[in-house]
Order: structure tokens, then C-alpha cells, then sequence
């Protein structure tokens, strides 16, 4: 059985897509044994208490120096024991103590198909509009284990969405989850959890 910790910092819609699979049974072998949010008024936190599943808030603002910060996040992480760590839509710079001790073990979903659109300020809709900006007729979304660097780790998997001529931000932002980010990361996950990656 994989145990994979979620972190996240806003909505939690990817959250509730892998919850989704794990009850639709799309998504196998696998339990969510922690929710993390840096937000402690992230709407993902209610979605994983419906659940059952725990859930914690380790916010910035409640330490002293982004070090105590980071200490205190990996202490949750280590805490929930879980075997997968999975950012799902996580706004956070990993501490380099974290990637180190999870190595290979922590998973990242992107809205674009990466090496477009991704790197230092790229995430939420300042993607979609930087892929408005540039006329970009596909887009989509990357699953990647995480290293050292922003958004630079081993692509897992990669969805294409088409844009359209109306698209603004908000539109093709929510095309990108529907149609990639909500399948590809649940499917990654399956995947690591069967031992078919």
C-alpha cells in the first residue's frame, strides 16, 4: 500500500481529483495518510477532514525564520510516514533537506508542458497567461519528480490541451485541469503505486 502526503496551498482540486480515483478505484494500492498546506485557510483542508483524511496546516507566518519554517514542514512530512510526496499545487520552495531525504520520492504537477511556461514564477494563472501571451495554439500539464531546481525534475508524465481562439487566463486554466492535471496525476500515482513506472 503507497502512503502519499498531499501538499497544497489553495482549493485543493487536484486533491480532490486523487481522492476521486482512489473511490472510483482508478487509482489502486494507494492511501492519502496526511494533507499539508502552507495556507491555513486553504479550502483543501476541509476537502481532506470530509475524507477523514489528516489534516495540518504548517503556515510561515507561525515561525520566526523560513529555516523554523522549513524544519517544521519536514517534521510533517516525516510525521505522516508516507512512502510519496505529492505537490499538488504546493506554492512552496521545497527545503533542499527535504529533496535530499525524499529523493525520487516527491511528485509535482505543472500547468504547462514543461520546458514551456515553467521555472522561477511560473505557477497558478501566470502560466496560462504567459501561454496567451506567446499565442501557443497547445498547451497542457507535466507530472515530474522534484530535484534541487524549479520544475527541472524527471518528466513522469505529459498531457496536451488545445487552446482556443476566445481563451483568456481563467478559461484555460480550468480546460488545463479538466482535461490533463486531473488525469495525468492520479494516473502517475497509480502508476508509482504499482510498481509500473
Amino acid at each position: 500500500m503507497l502512503k502519499i502526503c498531499v501538499c497544497v496551498s489553495g482549493g485543493g482540486t487536484n486533491l480532490q481529483a486523487i481522492m476521486d480515483a482512489i473511490d472510483a478505484g482508478t487509482i489502486t494500492n494507494t492511501k492519502i495518510v496526511r494533507v499539508i498546506s502552507n495556507n491555513k485557510n486553504a479550502f483543501a483542508l476541509e476537502r481532506a477532514k470530509s475524507k477523514g483524511v489528516d489534516a495540518v496546516a504548517v503556515s510561515p507566518k507561525d515561525y520566526e525564520t523560513r529555516e523554523l519554517f522549513n524544519e517544521a514542514l519536514l517534521a510533517a512530512v516525516k510525521e505522516s510516514e508516507a512512502d510519496l510526496v505529492v505537490l499538488a499545487g504546493f506554492l512552496v520552495v521545497l527545503p533542499e533537506k527535504m529533496i535530499q531525504e525524499y529523493k525520487g520520492k516527491i511528485i509535482n504537477i505543472h500547468p504547462s508542458l514543461i520546458p514551456s511556461f515553467c521555472g522561477t514564477g511560473y505557477y497558478g494563472l501566470r502560466v496560462h497567461e504567459a501561454a496567451l501571451e506567446r499565442g501557443v495554439k497547445v498547451t497542457g500539464a507535466t507530472v515530474h519528480f522534484v530535484d534541487e531546481g524549479t520544475d527541472t525534475g524527471p518528466i513522469i508524465l505529459q498531457k496536451a490541451v488545445e487552446v482556443l481562439s476566445g481563451d483568456d487566463a481563467k478559461t484555460l486554466q480550468q480546460r488545463v485541469m479538466e482535461q490533463a492535471e486531473w488525469k495525468i496525476l492520479p494516473q502517475a500515482i497509480n502508476m508509482i503505486a504499482n510498481g509500473t513506472l
